[in-house]
């Protein structure tokens, strides 16, 4: 009996969780697991490097490898024969928000942003009160823009929403 794998760390919950052909189709859907998601989003969207990608997920890069592959099977699978893609499940965890206080350079956690809870641009900074922050992800800064950003709720404000 094969060991279980270990959870692969996701930066955010999918957008959109399911697509439907344009077409009458009675095929099955496909499943797409969260991690297969976040592999692709890495590797392909970011074009992050495969070892960065699989050091990102905290997984190795034999298991990165074979996530990524599942999620390019399962998605062209889909789009060759039709079928609708389901985004949901796998075996992962939610990683904390990290942000950077611009005032004081106070670098805190915060929980993954859940329905009902606070945008990365609605938390001020544990030490000083300041709204100014930045999102620290993979060694890099990004604004946190807030709800006057185009963005919003599509993931790209910096809060990690929904």
């Amino acid at each position: 009996m094969p060991r279980k794998r270990c959870c692969g760390l996701i930066d955010e919950m999918p957008v959109c969780r399911n697509f439907i052909p344009g077409c009458k189709t009675d095929k099955q859907p496909i499943v797409v697991l969260l991690e297969e998601i976040e592999a692709i989003r890495l590797k392909d969207r970011q074009e992050m490097e495969q070892a960065e990608c699989a050091a990102y997920m905290g997984v190795s890069r034999a298991t990165f490898q074979r996530i990524l592959y599942s999620a390019r099977r399962k998605i062209a699978v889909a789009l060759v024969e039709g079928c609708s893609i389901i985004i949901e499940g796998g075996n992962y965890m939610v990683k904390n928000r990290v942000f950077e206080c611009t005032d004081c350079g106070e670098v805190w956690e915060v929980a993954p942003c859940t329905a009902g809870g606070k945008h990365g641009y609605e938390i001020a900074c544990p030490k000083c009160g300041s709204m100014k922050k930045m999102k620290l992800e993979g060694g890099k800064k990004h604004t946190c823009g807030g709800a006057q950003n185009q963005d919003h709720n599509k993931g790209g404000c910096g809060c990690g929403g929904h």
